[in-house]
């Protein structure tokens, strides 16, 4: 596939519904701007109802927007039907045709397509060496496995060679074992093939295996863009904080501001923290630390009380009370680490720049 790449742009798209319960209307998008390079992996990412799978359907043409313009490349496409638009789409329930075998499933959309009988065959032939399911074209769907169907209607959406990929929350039906088999297969085939994709999903752990930007959703609006790391290290706020990976949240207040920099205190502890200078000074603040970035010790910055202590073989598990608030703490490799036990006084610490101030 040498196409030309193309991305994709959504000018303040909203989508309105009507409550079926109250009969109001309700915005399950919200004033959306976006803008998808060409060739990136993208990734839709939030809980149920927070318009992520709308703004997918959009894109693909299956739900039309009630306010803004959706563009591939500079092409406003708001008009075109979905198969007028250069997307394909891999959905969650695969959507293959049980009476077809495996060549006729990936064959379909190129048949509808008036192609030529021998560019068929070498298209399906090679779009099903790239999902390495060469050999099986005479099978029919039932009898292949649910990561193999995957493979097949992977196969399917790219052999008609889109510029950009949709995906529905494919990996849903799979279990845990092979969603992580096949996310890695999924990103393999889009970097080699060099194809811009939008893929929705709940799974935070699959938006950061898979994304080279993430976008976090919450309630029809977009709470955060930004890569896996940006996200992670650099929530904008709790609810970001909260749904990718697992957050603590201390209250605190800014005391003093040293630049860009400043001190804040936690329960009476007073501690220097990069990054804090776009706060005023005394306002109250929110100090967010990851499991992992703290470890208990004789000294440190809080003074805690260990309330779980659970070995859990790579890690020590920890919960300890910090005043009334409860942190988790994961510390890996404990073999040689001294080990608290619950009840006892310890203190928490980390290094100021791995924690993030919002």
């Amino acid at each position: 596939m040498s196409k030309e790449k193309k991305g994709v742009r959504l000018e303040h798209i909203s989508k309105i519904y009507q409550d079926p319960k109250t009969g109001k209307d309700f915005y399950a998008v919200k004033d959306t701007s976006l803008d998808i390079e060409p060739g990136s992996f993208v990734t839709l990412l939030g809980p149920s109802g927070c318009g992520k799978t709308t703004t997918l359907r959009m894109i693909a043409g299956f739900e039309s927007p009630d306010e803004g313009e959706i563009y591939l490349d500079d092409e406003p496409i708001n008009e075109l039907t979905p198969n007028k638009r250069d997307t394909a789409m891999v959905f969650q329930s695969y959507a293959l045709l049980p009476h077809y075998n495996v060549f006729d499933n990936v064959a379909y959309g190129l048949k509808l397509r008036k192609i030529a009988k021998e560019e068929i065959q070498n298209r399906v032939l090679r779009i099903l060496d790239l999902v390495e399911m060469s050999g099986m074209e005479s099978r029919m769907t039932n009898q292949l496995s649910g990561g193999q169907q995957q493979r097949v209607a992977l196969a399917r959406a790219l052999v008609i060679e889109p510029s950009v990929l949709l995906f529905d929350e494919p990996l849903s039906n799979l279990d845990a074992k092979l969603r992580v088999n096949m996310r890695t297969e999924i990103r393999r085939i889009q970097q080699e093939v060099g194809i811009t994709a939008i893929y929705v999903t709940h799974d935070q752990s699959e938006a950061m295996s898979l994304s080279d930007q993430i976008i976090v959703m919450n309630k029809g609006v977009v709470a955060q863009m930004g890569t896996p790391q940006e996200i992670y290290y650099h929530p904008v706020d709790e609810f970001v904080a909260d749904f990718i990976g697992e957050a603590n949240f201390l209250k605190g207040k800014l005391v003093e501001k040293r630049g860009d920099d400043g001190v804040l205190e936690v329960q009476g502890q007073k501690f220097a923290m990069a990054g804090a200078g776009s706060l005023p000074q005394g306002k109250d603040c929110t100090l967010v630390l990851r499991p992992e970035a703290a470890v208990l010790a004789d000294s440190g910055i809080l003074p805690c009380q260990v309330v779980l202590s659970c070995f859990m073989g790579s890690y020590q598990n920890y919960h300890v009370m910090v005043g009334d608030t409860l942190v988790k703490i994961t510390e890996f490799n404990p073999k040689h680490k001294k080990i608290y036990n619950a009840g006892e006084k310890v203190w928490l610490d980390f290094k100021p720049e791995d924690a993030h101030v919002l």
